[in-house]
């Protein structure tokens, strides 16, 4: 059985590994891109001159207008990304695809950041994303800079294989005998040991340590990249609560202060939820569709959330989720970026996830290698038999 689970793992490694190696090192880049941001770009996240607490922003029908006459002809604010915090600026970006490029570079038609002092409407950044590094750094985790109808594809089967490789990697690091001498070999790696062995022990005891890491990061991205995935748990799992998805009966009534319903719905937003960390608002192309403004409890955070939702007529709240009150299916799901971004559990689980995915660009490496000395000893005992 052994012999054919090597098989499977050799070459589900050979056929995927580079595509393995690409994402997990620009996954290692991007768990800590949060935080990186505010770094590297100061001047864009933050207000150059800071303000009172008493200070309230400008009407953000305002702001949208002074983010649009930025923006060339034809250009569209598509969301917000509000900060409630007085030192931060509010991010406007406008973002447009082509769903059937075949390369990055064709993929969107435009994609720009608007950074503005919400309490002076100042410019303060016009960003072209599309080159930004981060940006440049997720599209490749993604897509393989590759637009995404053939990109995704590519990436989604590659994190299949890696799931089966990982599960197969235990099946054959399982030692025969759980004795000391054999566990020692299995558990830790001889570093003064010859060239081939110091490789085989880094893909071997490094692979069992990150492989819990390995497969929820693999999972979390099959549910991202299949979505029928997400359908599935959430239904199964939802089926075996017995919690109800509850709702409020009654919804608040949204006093409506200005003539613009979006004004309004963000001024009541930002003040019921004066302690979270983000409101991210999705501007919606259709009238008949309710507005969504997603309520960000933690920072760095999706899975803690509200979402509001506002009928664009008359202004009045007809919808409101909170995550809650979910069932655990949609509990699971909504969990499902931070699993895989490492955010789950805040700075620690990062460094963990951070070192995890090293450790996973790692292994296509030494397993490559591997493979390449059994190669080398088949050819050698061939020469040797002539």
């Amino acid at each position: 059985m052994k012999k054919k689970v090597l098989w499977l793992h050799k070459w589900l490694g050979l056929i995927s590994g580079i595509v393995v190696l690409i994402v997990s090192l620009t996954g290692c880049i991007y768990v800590f891109q949060d935080e990186l941001k505010l770094l590297v770009y100061p001047e864009k996240y933050y207000v150059n001159v800071p303000v009172t607490q008493q200070k309230q922003p400008i009407a953000l029908s305002k702001l949208i207008a002074i983010a649009e006459e930025n923006l060339n002809k034809g250009e569209k604010v598509t969301r917000i990304d509000v900060f409630p915090h007085k030192d931060r600026t509010w991010v406007f970006r406008a973002v447009k695809t082509n769903k059937n490029a075949f390369l990055y570079s064709d993929y969107f038609v435009y994609h720009k950041r608007v950074f503005i002092d919400p309490y002076s409407g100042k410019v303060q950044n016009v960003e072209n994303s599309k080159s930004e590094f981060f940006q440049v750094v997720l599209q490749l985790h993604m897509n393989l800079l590759l637009g995404k109808k053939y990109g995704h594809t590519i990436t989604s089967f590659s994190v299949l294989f890696f799931a089966i490789i990982s599960i197969s990697g235990i099946i054959l690091w399982w030692p025969k005998k759980w004795k000391r001498k054999t566990l020692k070999q299995h558990f830790s790696i001889k570093l003064n040991a010859k060239r081939k062995r110091l490789n085989y022990d880094l893909h071997n005891v490094l692979g069992f340590y990150s492989l819990i890491f390995a497969l929820v990061f693999a999972f979390t991205g099959l549910v991202f990249a299949f979505p029928f995935l997400k359908t599935i748990i959430t239904t199964s799992f939802d089926a075996l609560d017995k919690k109800e998805n509850t709702v409020p009966k009654k919804l608040a009534f949204i006093p409506q202060k200005t003539e613009n319903i979006l004004d309004n719905a963000l001024f009541y937003v930002l003040l019921k939820h004066q302690e979270a960390d983000q409101f991210s608002v999705r501007l919606e192309k259709e009238k008949t569709e309710s507005q969504g403004i997603q309520v960000r409890l933690e920072e760095n955070k999706t899975s803690a959330f509200y979402w509001y939702y506002f009928n664009q007529k008359d202004g009045q709240l007809v919808k409101l989720k909170s995550s809650a009150n979910l069932q655990l299916g949609s509990k699971i799901t909504t969990m499902n970026y931070d699993l895989h971004t490492g955010s789950l559990g805040g700075l620690t689980t990062k460094i963990l996830a951070f070192i995890a995915s090293l450790i996973c660009a790692s292994l296509p490496i030494t397993g490559f290698i591997i493979w390449l000395n059994k190669r080398k000893k088949i050819g050698s005992k061939k020469l040797l038999s002539q």
